[in-house]
Formats: C-alpha cells, structure tokens, sequence
C-alpha cells in the first residue's frame, strides 16, 4: 500500500463562518467541496485570486486541497492521469486567456482519451468600468469558452454566484456522463469578489445524480445475441471499457463464452490480458499480422467502442468486399463535434448498441447460452539481455520485461517506437495508453496523475512512465509534482538524443525524392549542448543515478531503480538508446 502523505497545507477554519462576510468565490468553493473533490490542480493567477483566497481560507485547503503545477498542461494532465485510475474527475483552475492557452492541448488530450474532468477559468471584469487599465483588458475574453469549446463536453459563464454553482453542479454531472470528457466554467472575477448579504438556499446536491448508462435496446440486444450465438469464429475488438476489475473480467468472460479471437488497442488502456491464449495481439495504427488475419477469417465481430472502428473495418474489408455481420457497442457518437475529427471514420455496421461497453457486455453474459471454456494465462517466454554495445530499444524493452516481472507496476506511457506485444498485461490498471491527442509533454504529468489515483485507492501498484526524451523535456516541470506529492514514480527515459519520429519521417521524405539522407537529422537532433536529464531531475528534487550507456549495465539499473520505486521513491533513469525504431512494430519480444 502507498502510504498517503499527510498534508501540511490545510488551514483550521470554521465551518459556519457567522462573523464573516460571505463572497462569490466562497459559494463556488462550497460547491466544490460538495462535489467531494479531494484535490484541484492549479497554476496561481491573478484572475481567480478570490477564489484562491476561499479554497485557503473559507474552507480551509480541504477537499479539495491545492495542488500547485507549474504549467496549466501539466495541471490538466495530472486530472488526466488521475481519471485514469479512478474514472473521476478533478477539479483544475487556470488563469484567464493565457492559462487556458496553455492548458488547451492538455484538454484536448482528455478530450481524445473521453476521460471525466472540471476545469475552471477565469476571465478579468466583463464590465469594461471595472477593469484595470492593460492587464485587465488583455486577460478578459467575451467568449472564452470558444477557444476550447471544439474539444470539451460543454462550457459556460456564469452571470452570478447562485449561476457559478449551479453551472458546477451541472458540469459535475455532464463529465461524469458517458461518454466522459473535460467540461469549462469561465469565472468573471466580479462575481467572485461580489459581496453576499444573504446566502442563498440550494437543494441538496444528492438530488442532481449521474444518469446512469442507458440498457441496450432490446431488439439490437437480441439481434446481437442472435448474430454472436451461431459464429463459430468470432473477434472481439476490445477498445475503450471500464477500468474495474470486476468490468475487465466480464470482457474475458465474454470472450472465452463465445470463444472468440480478441485484439486491444496500443493508443488506449488495456482491456485484455495478454497473456490470454484467445489474445490475437495488439494493434498499432495499422491492422496485420495475425491480428488482421484473424479478422478476416471471422464469421461475426463485435467492436467494443473501437477507436476508428470505420477505418479498422475499411482496412479489413474494402468497400464492396463480403464481410461478416458487426456488432457495435458505442456511444461515443453523443461527443462527436467535428473539430478535430478525433471520432474517425464513420463505421458500417449490422447492429448498433447505443450503450457504454460494460453495460452491453453484462448484458450479452446473461442472454448467451454458450458455455464458456475457462483457458488459463500463459507464461512469456523472453530470452535475456546479453553483452555489451549500445542499447536499442528492442534491448531495452527486453531488459525492462525481466527487470519488473513480478512487480505490481502500472505503465502509465511507452514511446514510440516501443515495440507492440512488450509488456504482461494481466490487470487493468498494467497499462493505460497513449496520450489522446498524440502530442509531446503530458507523459509526466499524466504520471504523476496516475501515481496519486493509485495512492487514493490504496493500491500497492507502483507507477512507470516510458517516455521519450522529447516527451521528457517538454514535461520537465511536472516531475516536481512526484517530489512535492511524495509519489513513487520511475520515469524511464528513452533518450535517443532525437525527436526520432520526425526525423525517421524526413528520412523516408529524403528516399522518396532522391535527396540527401545524411541531412535528415537537421534541426531533429536535441544536442549541442545535450540536456543534463539527470541533473535536471536531482535539481527538481528526485532520485537519478547517471545515464546508462551500455548494455552490460541496463538490467542491472533498472532492478535498482524499480526496487527504489518500490520504497516510495520518484526515480529518473537516462537510458541512451540508438536512434532507430523496431523494424517490425509488431514484432514480439520472444
């Protein structure tokens, strides 16, 4: 179990508050206290500074406490990370215009991922007589939520206190609702300094409940249970589900009930044990390999909120081309906004299932007649890591396998590049996918995220991070939160010294059109001076031996390091690995 550290930051306060005056920014805290939010991220700004001033001193630091962050990123990722874990939300504030900038491509992330959370900003005096001269007319903003309503659930700006806690309690509800994802409440300052004379009565907030998720539609529940009952060779791609662990095994469940050839997603959290003999592999960007066999050879498919599950059947089955029936169990449909076209192609499918995963899939256990065959997980069998030389990332990838079998870890990133089928998965909290939005920077802090959800729910399970040394650098400041928060952490890095991925993109470019292949690295490589990652970690307050350069070494480190994270310690381990990637992203370590 994660110790939980004590707080040194909450303030004794009274409950009551008879002798003070009451303000604006104290009713919206009180409504962020009843929604039991046990932290909010923020990065200090000028604009919501009464609504500092409550959290502190009206209801005392507590629930929710301040987490400070040193970039509204990493503020947002870190709710990320959380919701990962727990599938709840944290409350994050952010500074008017700016903040938000900052914080936008952190809420694009858990838009992608669909993962619940209340973001509050701020904005100066909407009234122009109230503003400060320049700085208050820079930071105020007419429509705020514009600038992130592309990519959010929802977002308002409340005209008075009494509409600030309504509109939480409403948000609250809306990004609980699935399909989850970040909702922004934009708080003028005017109605947060506004004195109140008398304060005002709400209904209790138990009568404002998360809906639940609908029950399948009985005529597509029967026409599923009728398509699925007779196939002999179904295939289940299990993409976006529940993170308990009683929803993950109603997915093997089903599986083995139906016997049916199953595939995750390399982008999204694991929602299938490996080790699993019914476990076909796990898919990249791309279907092939035994995975896209597997599909072509069945006789019914059942997509479980498949991520661009119209482009997976496409690649499958082209247009035109006999195919099986299709299940389809989603309804991410009720988000699709159209900006970033993140829902991707638009599936054909038999039957539609208008429910989240782990309502219809307790809905098919008990509608199928089948009897299941109970199989049991196997073992890997992975060779070691011999010799000496430079470290590849297959090396690594190897060398990490044998360093943590046996450990309780949740792998909360890998780097591009890292090889699919890598890593045991036999819990859903062993992996939780790639960033959502596919960008740089939010690895740590989701990181750190996922290390408190996991300390909130007592788990033993220790978080490890494998970033990329760009992803690394760009959510530098993040890793202080592991030190000031006391969360035990390894950020593994694979420094490859390069923002690989793009230069591999110019050198396919150079090939392609007969140009110099040796100018690929240009303005691609991170040195001249190469960043001191280990300094720079030590200086952040956390654990890092130097750089390991050779692969006599790397097993060796990484035991030590992992064995230090399992003390309670935050670890960084410089890796140097060759700038190149697995040569076949589907190959397995075996």
């Amino acid at each position: 179990m994660i110790k939980k550290k004590k707080s040194t930051k909450k303030i004794e306060v009274s409950k009551d508050f008879p002798d003070h005056q009451l303000y604006g920014s104290d009713l919206i805290a009180e409504a962020l206290r009843e929604q039991a939010f046990p932290y909010i991220c923020l990065n200090p700004g000028a604009s919501y500074r009464g609504l500092h001033d409550s959290l502190v001193n009206h209801i005392g630091n507590e629930t929710p406490e301040i987490i400070t962050c040193m970039h509204e990123e990493h503020a947002v990722g870190i709710a990320q990370g959380y919701a990962k874990i727990t599938d709840k939300a944290l409350a994050v504030a952010v500074h008017s215009n700016v903040g938000l900038m900052h914080a936008s491509m952190g809420i694009f992330n858990a838009w992608c991922d669909r993962l619940p959370m209340l973001i509050l900003g701020a904005t100066g005096p909407l009234d122009a007589a109230k503003r400060r001269p320049w700085i208050e007319w820079i930071h105020t903003t007419i429509d705020q939520g514009s600038m992130v309503r592309g990519f959010t659930k929802w977002d308002d700006q409340p005209a008075s206190p009494e509409a600030a806690v309504e509109s939480i309690r409403r948000g609250v509800t809306l990004t609980n609702t699935a399909p989850s994802g970040p909702v922004y409440i934009n708080l003028d300052v005017t109605i947060q300094e506004q004195e109140i004379d008398v304060r005002p009565t709400f209904d209790d907030v138990s009568h404002f409940p998360t809906p639940h998720n609908a029950e399948p539609p009985k005529a597509a529940l029967e026409e599923a249970l009728r398509v699925l009952s007779k196939a002999n060779r179904p295939f289940i791609f299990c993409g976006r589900g529940g993170r308990s662990e009683a929803e993950w095994y109603d997915r093997i469940k089903l599986a083995e009930r139906l016997n049916a050839r199953t595939t995750t997603h390399m982008k999204l959290p694991a929602g299938f044990p490996t080790t699993h003999p019914l476990f076909i592999g796990e898919t990249g960007w791309r279907l092939r390999g035994p995975v896209l066999d597997s599909i072509r050879s069945a006789d019914a498919i059942l997509m479980l909120d498949w991520l661009d599950g119209g482009n997976a059947l496409k690649l499958a089955f082209p247009p035109g081309s006999p195919r099986p029936p299709v299940v389809n169990v989603s309804n991410d449909f009720h988000v699709h906004r159209g900006w970033s076209m993140d829902y991707g192609g638009l599936a054909a499918v038999d039957v539609s299932i208008p429910t989240v995963p782990s309502t219809a899939v307790s809905a098919l256990l008990d509608g199928l007649a089948k009897p299941a065959t109970v199989q049991q997980l196997t073992e890997w069998n992975v060779p070691p890591v011999v010799g000496k030389g430079d470290i590849g990332l297959m090396d690594l990838a190897r060398a990490f396998f044998h360093a943590s079998k046996g450990r309780k870890i949740c792998l909360t990133s890998r780097p591009l590049g890292w090889p699919l089928n890598a890593n045991e998965i036999t819990h859903p909290h062993d992996f939780l996918g790639h960033t959502g939005g596919g960008g740089l920077g939010a690895g740590t802090s989701i990181a750190v995220g996922a290390a408190l959800g996991l300390r909130e729910v007592d788990s033993t399970r220790r978080a490890v991070a494998i970033l990329g040394d760009g992803d690394y650098t760009m959510g530098l400041t993040a890793i202080w939160n592991a030190a000031t928060l006391e969360l035990p952490i390894l950020f593994l890095i694979a420094n490859n010294q390069s923002y690989y991925n793009d230069e591999d993109h110019q050198m396919k470019i150079a090939r392609r059109r007969g140009r110099p292949e040796e100018n690929a690295p240009i303005g691609q490589r991170i040195e001249g001076p190469e960043p001191n990652l280990a300094g720079l970690a030590r200086d952040l307050g956390l654990e890092a031996p130097e750089p390991i350069t050779d692969l006599a070494d790397l097993e060796a480190a990484l035991i030590h390091s992992l064995d230090r994270v399992e003390s309670g310690a935050a670890v960084v381990l410089d890796v140097r690995v060759r700038q190149e990637y697995v040569g076949d992203e589907m190959v397995e370590l075996s």
